[in-house]
């Protein structure tokens, strides 16, 4: 897997807090979901709720649930599933800014690979795209609750963007 490809990006995860972290991760998460587990892309919304409360209990409660309903979803032998799984997987139980901030890094690395997949050149605009929606979400949590709605929106329409070109792909192919 490739490392994070701007600097400003990583500058903008060194300096988040845990909210802003949070929101980082499960932004990236919830964009590549429905490439794991198409049916279930509300799955998440607790654990957005708990970002948006900064509580972290129930995030941790958010998390669980998330992971029980998402337990076995997506093909083990797809290599992007397994991108997502590994996101999915490693979302800290624990809010605390030292573990966000390394899962907010992992998730934003493989949330390009994935996108770096379904693009027609290494780092194409599929892939550049996403690195300015992450740069983006990161900016716009900072900004408490209203910032967190424009980062689930930012989540949504990338989400969209992504299951449009993989559609498309599925049906060239």
């Amino acid at each position: 897997m490739t490392s994070v490809t701007s600097t400003s990006l990583q500058e903008l995860i060194d300096r988040a807090d845990a909210r802003c972290l949070a929101a980082a991760g499960l932004a990236c998460l919830d964009r590549c979901l429905p490439l794991l587990a198409p049916e279930r892309s509300e799955v998440l919304r607790p654990v957005w709720a708990a970002v948006a409360r900064g509580d972290g209990g129930a995030w941790t409660e958010a998390v669980g649930k998330a992971r029980v309903e998402l337990d076995g979803a997506g093909d083990a032998s797809d290599e992007t599933a397994a991108l997502v799984r590994g996101m999915l997987d490693g979302v800290p139980a624990e809010w605390s800014e030292g573990p966000l901030r390394v899962w907010a890094g992992q998730c934003a690395q493989a949330a390009l690979a994935v996108h770096a997949r379904y693009d027609a050149t290494e780092a194409g605009p599929l892939h550049a795209g996403e690195l300015r929606r992450q740069q983006a979400v990161l900016e716009a949590a900072a900004h408490g609750p209203t910032g967190l709605r424009r980062a689930r929106e930012l989540s949504i329409e990338g989400g969209r963007v992504l299951r449009a070109v993989v559609s498309r792909r599925a049906r060239t192919a």
